[in-house]
């Protein structure tokens, strides 16, 4: 794992995570209707997460146009993916299945009104840069050019988002106390990670 130093940006990066592994990769290229199905919904959760933040802070009036202007992207987001599970015939479940991945994470923030703002800000921030991880990733193991493009552009597009989150937490606490948490959430989530079983998932 690289060390994150303040002076540089982003202070988390692909090269901060653990990596994918191979197991991963193929059991998506195995079922990716259904991976696909999953992406969309991770989508769409990502949008009502963020504005979570709006409803849950809203006296947090440093960030709420970023929350806003990013819930926005990650709904059209959503729009692209789902126009690609319409190409193939796919469609939404009525039910969005539980994400043991995400409740895992979420089960480690912090009680407390400032420090589970600070917790969820943070991990907000690592699960964003595992989607840009997994995205890039899958983008050098498709044969498909459509798709390969598609989730190139993709991750490009979110490769700030991580940094993004932790910019908002620097707004409201010291560096060194965002820091010290970031480097803690990084370890729990690639534990997190390990632990989770493998499916043709996002996470």
């Amino acid at each position: 794992m690289h060390s994150l130093d303040v002076t540089t940006t982003p202070w988390v990066s692909v090269g901060d995570l653990l990596p994918s592994s191979l197991d991963w990769v193929n059991a998506v290229l195995s079922d990716f209707d259904a991976f696909l199905i999953d992406h969309a919904n991770c989508e769409r959760k990502a949008s009502s997460m963020l504005m979570s933040f709006v409803a849950k802070y809203p006296d947090r009036t440093e960030i709420i146009p970023e929350l806003i202007e990013t819930a926005i992207e990650e709904l059209e987001h959503f729009q692209k993916v789902y126009a690609l599970m319409e190409s193939r015939g796919l469609q939404l479940p009525h039910k969005i299945p539980q994400d043991m991945y995400m409740q895992a994470l979420h089960g480690l923030c912090r009680h407390g009104r400032d420090e589970r703002f600070l917790d969820r800000l943070l991990v907000s921030g690592v699960v964003e840069v595992r989607g840009v991880e997994r995205f890039k990733t899958l983008s050098e193991h498709l044969d498909d050019e459509k798709l390969k493009a598609y989730y190139d552009k993709l991750w490009r597009a979110e490769a700030t988002h991580g940094s993004l989150f932790v910019e908002m937490a620097r707004k409201y606490f010291p560096d060194e106390v965002v820091l010290d948490r970031l480097k803690w959430w990084i370890g729990q989530e690639g534990d997190v990670l390990l632990s989770t079983p493998i499916h043709a998932k996002l996470h």
